[in-house]
């Protein structure tokens, strides 16, 4: 009889002063902060798009869309600066879509038993974009739920337009 997989991994990252994760199966890939050009009439998150080896990716500024504090300079990362800020590119029912990310963080293993479900408001974020909440040293990791993060309608208001 097969084994049951109980763990998952996650790409976890700095968004202001919380800490975030996503299923690195979701994830295409990691880059460095770049120029973003302005998409006129784009949501007020829709921060714009960005030429990735000659693919137009649309950039969401999730700190915008959940209202969230940036990182500030004086936190207690300071000794990562060289890991700071950047887009991670999701690729979300075959739409490749970048977060901008204050700092990347780490790739972790996670027990889905230490899963437990997000309280009711966390960080301004509502419930239905949260995975689960996981218990990291001395604080919470929070695992965002990338299907829920852009329904279907916004997904062709965002993803259409730049093609």
């Amino acid at each position: 009889m097969a084994e049951e997989n109980t763990q998952f991994q996650l790409v976890t990252f700095q968004l202001g002063d919380e800490l975030y994760g996503v299923d690195i199966m979701d994830v295409k890939e990691i880059v460095k902060i770049q120029s973003v050009r302005p998409i006129p009439n784009a949501p007020y998150y829709v921060e714009g798009i960005i030429n990735l080896r000659g693919e137009i990716i649309p950039i969401i500024n999730l700190h915008k869309r959940f209202h969230i504090k940036e990182m500030t300079k004086d936190s207690d990362f300071d000794e990562f600066e060289e890991d700071e800020g950047g887009f991670i590119i999701l690729d979300i029912e075959g739409n490749k879509i970048g977060i901008i990310i204050d700092r990347i963080n780490r790739v972790i293993s996670v027990d889905k038993g230490e899963i437990k479900p997000p309280p009711q408001m966390l960080s301004g974020i509502g419930t239905e974009y949260i995975h689960g909440v996981v218990r990291q040293d001395q604080s919470y990791l929070i695992i965002l739920d990338t299907r829920r993060l852009f329904n279907a309608n916004e997904l062709q208001k965002i993803v259409p337009e730049i093609r």
